[in-house]
């Protein structure tokens, strides 16, 4: 295999770091490397970077794309127009930057946690979502937005004092609301796959006293099995949205004996490859597939 690889990554900020012992990319790359497999590490956005050299250009992690989102596009279609394989593709990437792609899964019949879109320039009634889930808490994020940024729980009680705040941030961008499932205390699933084939699956647990399972928010990770029936569900996501990936993960919780997604991620996921017995391999074995 002769092909030129960029594996892609971003500028290093330590607030993305905590709470890791060690480095996926790192590890990644090791393994690839020692599978003979010509790759190196590119941050995105580095000035004069030359993507033409490269014949691939896995996006591995890029976790600032969502802060200058109009930037990381123009990178998209720079690289794409060089013509570097982009993986996963520059199409999946665009359509999995913007949150409102759960609305297009749940209008597909899939279970997704009910969502309604706050379109930029609106000023909501806010207390009809409580109304309509009939709930006192609800989650407010960005459509646009990764690791928990401007990502609010908002209680029924609080909507009077925070409500010029979240009306301000409307201005600026589409946000989505979510009732809050207190099923996310126990912990949000993750099931990841690679080459649209299922790899392996965890669960990540907040923090006591909060709703955010980031590993940079204080939140923590482990092995844990959710039952075949859960992957068969968490494939689906994959077979009718995300074919011809080199990886997804699907996040989302159970309640009542039923998944509901919480996201699809097919950018810039940490994969959790150090958690598997066979995680790196998994993701080899897809790799060399479509580069074939």
């Amino acid at each position: 295999m002769n092909k030129k690889i960029a594996l892609v990554t971003y500028q290093q900020q330590a607030r993305y770091n905590e709470g890791i012992t060690e480095s996926e990319d790192d590890l990644l790359l090791k393994f690839l490397q020692e599978k003979g497999i010509d790759i190196t590490p590119v941050v995105w956005n580095e000035p004069g970077v030359n993507w033409q050299q490269y014949d691939v250009a896995i996006i591995k992690s890029p976790w600032d794309y969502h802060d200058q989102i109009d930037t990381f596009y123009a990178w998209l279609n720079t690289t794409e127009a060089a013509g570097v394989q982009l993986l996963n593709s520059a199409d999946m990437v665009r359509w999995n930057s913007n949150k409102k792609y759960l609305l297009e899964i749940a209008d597909a019949g899939l279970p997704v946690i009910p969502s309604r879109l706050l379109p930029q320039g609106t000023t909501p009634d806010w207390h009809s979502f409580f109304t309509l889930w009939n709930t006192d808490k609800i989650v407010v994020k960005p459509c646009v937005s990764a690791g928990a940024k401007n990502t609010m729980l908002l209680t029924v009680n609080e909507v009077a004092a925070k409500q010029a705040f979240l009306d301000d941030l409307l201005q600026a961008e589409d946000f989505l609301v979510q009732p809050y499932l207190e099923e996310i205390e126990e912990g949000e699933w993750s099931f990841v796959f690679f080459g649209g084939a299922f790899s392996h699956m965890l669960l990540k647990t907040p923090k006591q006293g909060d709703f955010r399972v980031q590993h940079y928010h204080g939140g923590t990770f482990k092995r844990a099995a959710a039952g075949e029936s859960f992957v068969s569900r968490a494939q689906q996501y994959v077979d009718q949205f995300c074919k011809g990936t080199l990886y997804v993960r699907v996040d989302g919780v159970i309640s009542a004996n039923e998944f509901y997604l919480m996201e699809l991620e097919a950018i810039e996921p940490y994969l959790f490859l150090s958690t598997a017995a066979q995680g790196y391999e998994n993701y080899y074995q897809a790799l060399i597939k479509l580069l074939a």
